[in-house]
């Protein structure tokens, strides 16, 4: 397995549709595991959710969050990053947009993008502690 990669190491992993999982934590310490679209910008992820979305009551009580994306075929590539998240409205409407288009496609997407109204939050992850790994130099894997 290749470790230590930079996220440009990994192709298009990020560029994909692929479902994200996003770790936030509970008041009582134990984690929320949540399956989010997200996307790869400026060096972080970004993933959008309600302002009452229970991923955002967590970040604003415990802005500690991690998100991970990963391959289910091969090289089995993926990418973990742990961070201070934070919750921001800025630029929240073009980037539900975008992220709706990418998972939806343009007509779809953008019908569910104005489905959500004004009312959209930004949980913006960047480094923090970032791990990528994929098995592309594993040869013996059937």
């Amino acid at each position: 397995m290749r470790k230590d990669l930079r996220p440009e190491e990994l192709g298009d992993l990020l560029e994909l549709p692929k479902v994200a999982v996003l770790a936030t934590y509970r008041q009582d310490g134990s984690v929320l595991l949540s399956p989010v679209w997200h996307e790869w910008r400026d060096g972080g992820f970004d993933v959008t959710v309600g302002p009452d979305d229970v991923k955002a009551k967590h970040i604003r009580r415990d802005p500690r969050a991690s998100i991970v994306v990963c391959d289910d075929a091969r090289p089995y590539r993926g990418i973990e990053l742990r961070a201070e998240a934070r919750l921001t409205s800025e630029d929240a409407g073009p980037t539900l947009r975008r992220i709706s288009i990418r998972y939806l496609g343009p007509d779809a997407g953008s019908r569910y993008a104005d489905s959500w109204g004004d009312d959209i939050l930004v949980v913006r992850l960047e480094p923090g502690v970032l791990r990528a790994w994929d098995f592309a130099d594993e040869t013996d894997l059937a």
